[in-house]
């Protein structure tokens, strides 16, 4: 398994630690670390493709784990936002619905030999949700629990998830048009 595979896998093994860390408020200075852990994971995913495209070391697991990966850890993120009353439910279904989206629309094109290539616009709208659940964390961690703050990063995340999926849609309708 190369570098870029072992930091993919790393930011999922460290999922369960950014939930506990959030989720378990008898921690003290629980959601810094919490902060701490989610940070490290995006940063892993910047430097996973990173090193994969400068050193050739794109596989196929990595083309799978990687989007999984990131879908992993914004989900985790934002389902414990809503569980914990930071931010609306709808803006997690909308981007829960979106990503399962994706998902699906890679498994119906992987049989047409097609990789869903991340778009500008899934790049941006994942870019912005990590930075927006990262302010969330920190505004939350000061005791700055702002829900209008809060509604604003995330819904602004939720155009741009919608905005992505239905690029994504539209580029690869072709293959799921049923009248193909």
């Amino acid at each position: 398994m190369n570098l870029p595979n072992k930091l993919t896998v790393l930011r999922v093994i460290m999922i369960p630690f950014f939930m506990a860390a959030l989720l378990v408020d008898k921690i003290p200075f629980n959601i810094f670390i919490a902060l701490a852990f989610f940070a490290i994971a995006s940063i892993t995913d910047w430097f996973d493709g990173k090193i994969a495209r400068k050193y050739s070391l794109v596989t196929t697991f990595g083309k799978f784990l990687d989007p999984l990966a990131d879908k992993m850890l914004v989900m985790a993120a934002i389902c414990c936002f809503s569980a914990l009353g930071w931010i609306d439910v709808v803006a997690v279904v909308i981007i829960l619905g979106r990503e399962f989206m994706v998902s699906a629309l890679r498994l119906v094109t992987a049989g047409d030999g097609v990789v869903v290539a991340a778009g500008i616009w899934g790049k941006l709208k994942t870019a912005f949700t990590m930075i927006a659940i990262v302010a969330i964390l920190a505004l939350e961690g000061f005791g700055i629990h702002n829900m209008i703050v809060n509604e604003v990063l995330i819904w602004i995340s939720t155009v741009l998830t919608i905005i992505s999926g239905a690029q994504y849609l539209k580029a690869y309708w072709p293959h799921i048009d049923s009248s193909k």
